[in-house]
């Protein structure tokens, strides 16, 4: 039996007694059987009033009132009654079917997300994930790392639009990501397979940001950007800087509208240097001033060797700057080089879809 019911109940009887009022007390202990059907099953709100419609009749013949005001207070108190607990099965049914759908959610996004390591090769990784909506596990917003023959690949974009159409363009992205990443052993290649992909399956409104970095065995870092949010660079003596295209190029899907093609940057990447890419659900975010978050300035203060922390001192920074609930989805995926004494793990392979 819930007790936050029953107490509201006890409560209504007792002031009855200590007022000697009578019947004017007496319907709000219909208030029990109607609070129970929010917190409990049809079972319980059937003994919440019983018990109501118990005092009821016991109080109403302490005060000895005339027979027909506590059979009006019965009978409404098991009106109330019967329909909270029909209220109350309801609500158990819709609640049974919202877990049959996160269930196909949760195997959803077991197809497109896997446990990111924190560790690929020699590089430390870490990933963070906000949605705007609690409920979320899946949407346009789009990452992926593993290891490929040409070095570690890795992919951040933003898919245009919400909903389903989103993430099967997500998916859609992914999938041509991971078979090129492995089969190409040039990066522009690789986006180029993509583009033809979404070229067919795109709608002429639709596209997607993306961020296409590799970090092949000659140590240097590559990186071709269609349309997205340039990523930072992090030194190893802490300085932050955008790594800015030279040659800028559309959104993944509108290559065929502008005719401009990507180019391929290559910069030096040294041990303890930190590559951080993320979405513009991060750098859009505003707070109560309609101020835009300032992630350059946030990475400098909690930049660290350890990427799960300085991620996590971001994302909570984030909230904070935001008031705690963000508008948009935001994802930030932290790569760093390892320092010789660091241990280096067995590659493994990580690719995510959100």
């Amino acid at each position: 039996m819930p007790l936050l019911p029953v107490v509201v109940v006890a409560v209504i009887a007792l002031l009855d007694v200590i007022a000697g009022a009578g019947m004017p007390w007496l319907p709000l202990l219909a208030a029990g059987p109607a609070l129970a059907a929010s917190t409990n099953g049809p079972r319980g709100v059937m003994c919440v009033g019983l018990l109501a419609v118990a005092l009821g009749v016991a109080l109403a013949l302490g005060h000895a009132t005339p027979a027909r005001q506590p059979a009006a207070v019965v009978s409404a108190l098991l009106a109330v009654t019967a329909a909270s607990g029909l209220a109350s099965a309801l609500r158990g049914r819709r609640e049974r079917v919202l877990a049959a759908v996160r269930s196909v959610a949760e195997a959803a996004q077991q197809a497109l997300l896997q446990p990111v390591p924190d560790t690929v090769g020699p590089f430390q990784v870490a990933v963070r994930y906000s949605a705007a909506a609690a409920e979320a596990r899946i949407g346009g917003d789009l990452y992926a790392l593993l290891p490929t023959p040409y070095g570690i690949r890795l992919i951040v974009g933003d898919v245009r639009g919400k909903g389903l159409p989103a993430v099967g363009t997500a998916a859609l992205v992914l999938g041509v990501f991971r078979e090129a990443a492995q089969d190409e052993p040039d990066l522009l290649a690789v986006v180029a397979r993509i583009e033809r992909s979404l070229a067919r399956n795109l709608g002429p409104d639709d596209f997607v940001t993306a961020v296409v970095a590799g970090l092949p065995d000659s140590g240097d870092l590559e990186i071709v950007n269609c349309g997205h949010a340039p990523p930072l660079l992090i030194s190893a003596s802490g300085e932050v800087g955008a790594v800015e295209t030279a040659r800028p190029a559309p959104p993944l899907g509108l290559r065929a509208l502008s005719g401009q093609a990507p180019g391929l940057q290559r910069l030096r990447f040294a041990v303890g240097d930190q590559l951080l890419l993320y979405t513009d659900g991060v750098t859009e975010a505003r707070d109560h001033t309609r101020a835009f978050y300032p992630l350059t300035e946030g990475v400098t203060r909690h930049v660290c060797d350890e990427p799960t922390r300085t991620l996590s001192a971001l994302h909570d920074e984030l909230l904070t700057h935001v008031g705690g609930r963000l508008h948009d989805d935001a994802a930030l995926l932290l790569l760093r080089k390892k320092t010789a004494s660091e241990p280096t793990s067995v590659p493994s392979r990580y690719e995510a879809a959100i």
